[in-house]
């Protein structure tokens, strides 16, 4: 008797529009088989079949909408595949289809008669990943992808890590929420006026919240379809090949991805007060604060006082060394400083808050430096002064695995520790703690622990400051190339001569690119400006492949666009530039 195939759970889609309906009745299907594709206003799902068998009726066109339990078609099963029962159909537990462009690909099978690898050791799982960061998940679908058992072990009930819940995500929704309101502000002086904004913060941190349910919905989808046990606590090994969870079962493994990322480093010997956040804190508001003092002119400070300011809050900057972002280029910094003083009350470098004191209306701090006071009231304080590895917490060395005094695990190029089958990805393994690189560090080490031939050997990684202007650097900068000795050749092109900048009022940030003088390739680039980190693309790829100037100078890049930016700099350095007059050398 043919069996229906209906639209599984599609999260909160209704009366969703079908676009594409790729088989018909008489065509033999496979389990997992895409059978007709579905467009709403956020994505575009593939339904997979549930069933093995051949369509005897398709019960749907182009053109029709459907909603969860609608019948797709009838099918009329394979001999080899017993029959679901017709009140409990098989599909009314299929997994949630993803948008197609991350449909995963199909899991290879143990070749017949042999165990999978896990199996064959007695364990529960060939790679248990521990944390579910963007790292974690990466290589936990990835492994599947590679049909490893896998099990992702997250303390937290949402998987995503810090990053997706409580880091990136979050802070870009609300700095985008800032960027708005400047935008509006500067439009005020060419024509464009807008009245206060009405800040509701209930439903901005809906918006921001809903932003984040989106990301680990899809990630908790992912996972279902890829069969990839999620197990929630908190995970300390046991033993080489043992996790034990708590309030929950061991769990044995051949392999273990370590990715267990990093938390916020507080200030010892300031009392303990809600009125004192971590970045993660900050990210939850009670209500925006009218004073705000931000410790630590780092990304994660800097980031979280351009959305406080542009929220009304009067906020304090304080950083301890000479200049803000230590580190980045003084080029670059220069137009995020200068706007950082505009938007800020105060931003002190090279000051040191000296002490915390709590009482009910007010956090006192007390400065040393020669610009700040030698104290000042704030209803909040925010703490930004770095993240330390979570190394300690998790019992590694009962597994045997070396972690240095700071929570650092020392990994080789494959990602693997001093411990031959468990691996450690991420914050974790060193700077630089950027989820990107933890991305790209989890596909290696699941293809290890397939038996691929994998190594991490990047030759940049980009890093990128979410301000307003961002500020953004890929490969060598000229603060390193100057404290190593490094010799460069330098192509640069101001934003003030880019039209597409001078129409977005962005005219002070500028593009650089580094080159080696023997080779004339790029070895480092860096810019600042509205979007700036979308540059860092294009230039870390032309590190990667060894482009030089005349590569990339003459690669058309699209009139009118801050990419131009790019272009112009290297026809700086090949001599071709004509948009600027620049004496011959």
């Amino acid at each position: 008797m043919a069996q229906e195939i209906k639209v599984p759970d599609i999260g909160d889609f209704e009366a969703v529009e079908i676009i594409e309906v790729l088989v018909a009745a008489g065509d033999a299907i496979e389990e997992e088989q895409a059978l007709i594709t579905l467009e709403s206003d956020k994505a575009t799902l593939e339904v997979p079949s549930t069933l093995t068998g051949t369509i005897t009726e398709m019960k749907v066109a182009e053109g029709d909408q459907v909603s969860e339990g609608d019948v797709i078609a009838l099918v009329e099963v394979a001999a080899s595949e017993p029959a679901a029962p017709a009140e409990e159909s098989a599909a009314d537990d299929a997994p949630a289809p993803e948008p197609a462009a991350s449909q995963p690909a199909k899991q290879q099978p143990s070749p017949a008669g042999e165990p999978a690898a896990g199996e064959e050791h007695g364990y529960d799982c060939d790679v248990l990943v521990l944390g579910s960061g963007p790292g974690g998940y990466t290589a936990a679908f990835r492994a599947a992808d590679l049909g490893l058992d896998v099990v992702l072990v997250e303390r937290h009930s949402a998987l995503g890590g810090v990053c997706l819940n409580v880091g990136c995500i979050p802070s870009k929704a609300l700095l985008h929420s800032a960027k708005v309101i400047d935008d509006a502000a500067a439009m005020a002086a060419h024509g464009l006026k807008f009245g206060q904004p009405e800040i509701d913060l209930p439903a901005l941190l809906k918006f921001k919240q809903s932003t984040i349910d989106t990301l680990t919905g899809g990630l908790a989808g992912m996972a279902k379809k890829r069969k990839v046990r999620v197990v929630t606590g908190t995970g300390r090994f046991k033993d080489a090949h043992t996790l034990a969870v708590a309030d929950g079962d061991d769990i044995s493994f051949n392999h273990a991805i370590i990715a267990v990322g990093s938390e916020p480093i507080m200030l010892p010997g300031w009392p303990e007060d809600e009125r004192i956040w971590d970045s993660e804190a900050a990210l939850s508001p009670d209500a925006l604060p009218k004073s705000l003092l931000v410790v630590g002119g780092g990304i994660i400070g800097l980031e979280l006082a351009n959305v406080y300011a542009s929220h009304g809050s009067a906020v304090d900057v304080v950083e301890m060394t000479p200049t803000l972002l230590p580190g980045a280029d003084r080029d670059l910094v220069k137009p995020l400083e200068k706007r950082m003083r505009e938007r800020c009350d105060n931003v002190w470098t090279a000051t040191k808050v000296t002490g915390l004191k709590a009482s009910k209306n007010a956090l006192e701090a007390s400065f040393e430096g020669k610009q700040a006071p030698a104290s000042k009231d704030y209803e909040r304080v925010l703490v930004a002064i770095g993240r330390k590895p979570n190394g300690h917490n998790i019992a590694a060395d009962q597994a045997g695995v070396a972690v240095s005094e700071r929570g650092f695990i020392e990994v080789d190029n494959q990602c693997r520790t001093n411990v031959a089958h468990i691996f450690a990805i991420g914050d974790v393994t060193g700077e630089p703690q950027l989820a990107h690189r933890a991305t790209h560090q989890g596909k290696v080490a699941a293809a290890c622990c397939a038996g691929q031939k994998a190594a991490f050997d990047a030759r940049v990684i980009p890093s990128v400051v979410y301000t307003d202007p961002e500020v953004a650097w890929t490969g060598i900068t000229e603060t390193q190339a100057k404290a190593e000795g490094i010799a460069y050749e330098k192509g640069a092109f101001p934003w003030a001569a880019n039209g597409r900048a001078l129409g977005m009022l962005a005219a002070t940030g500028s593009t650089k690119i580094l080159f080696d003088p023997e080779t004339g390739r790029v070895i480092g680039a860096g810019a600042a400006g509205a979007g700036a980190g979308e540059l860092m693309a294009e230039l870390s790829l032309a590190i990667e492949m060894g482009a030089d100037a005349e590569d990339v100078s003459l690669t058309i890049h699209a009139h009118p666009t801050l990419s131009e930016t790019v272009g112009m700099a290297a026809e700086a350095q090949a001599g071709t530039l004509t948009d600027l007059y620049m004496p011959k050398r």
